[in-house]
């Protein structure tokens, strides 16, 4: 819990561009997002020029990785890149994502998988996490204790569906892509 609290003040501090925050957690909590400056600007409610710097900014990086479709340049995180797991590492960290997930896998049951779906997925910061949990016999009683737990550590509150792996490939047949993220798998 402390490790989270001074991964979260943290951000804020080393990056005082909120731009620059709102571009992190949307390429890098799912590397399969992707966005064009238009649509990030709808987004986020950001003006296209600060948007526009901060994407040549993690472009000459090599954070970014841009693509021209028709006339718009789509933009993706850069897996390759050296810094890119860690960058990983430290948004999961900052939303608290692996402690809900630590505790959800030590005492759940027969857990297979759990996925964040929802705006946490596409990369849009939001106050709820919707989690997809997959797995039988998921003892439904212990995730409701943990989850108000979870809620006060995390600072934010967590919703969650719970799945058989039947049911599963069903929902997920009927998402798109960037829709949904694999963050543990036995």
């Amino acid at each position: 819990m402390l490790l989270n609290y001074y991964c979260g003040t943290m951000l804020e501090t080393l990056i005082s561009s909120k731009t620059r925050i709102k571009l992190l957690m949307k390429f890098f909590l799912n590397a399969k997002s992707r966005a064009y400056l238009r649509n990030l600007e709808a987004e986020f409610g950001d003006s296209t020029n600060g948007i526009r710097v901060e994407l040549n900014k993690f472009e000459q990086a090599g954070l970014l990785q841009a693509e021209i479709v028709g006339n718009k340049k789509y933009y993706k995180a850069n897996q390759l890149h050296p810094l890119y797991s860690e960058i990983h590492s430290i948004l999961l960290k900052h939303i608290g994502l692996d402690q809900v997930i630590d505790e959800i896998i030590v005492k759940m049951g027969d857990l297979q998988q759990v996925y964040i779906v929802g705006d946490f997925a596409k990369g849009i910061d939001s106050n709820i996490i919707d989690l997809l949990i997959v797995g039988e016999n998921v003892n439904s009683t212990y995730l409701m204790k943990l989850i108000a737990k979870v809620e006060g550590m995390i600072k934010r509150k967590l919703s969650f569906l719970i799945l058989n792996p039947l049911e599963t490939i069903t929902f997920l047949l009927n998402k798109k892509e960037n829709e949904y993220l694999l963050l543990w798998e036995k």
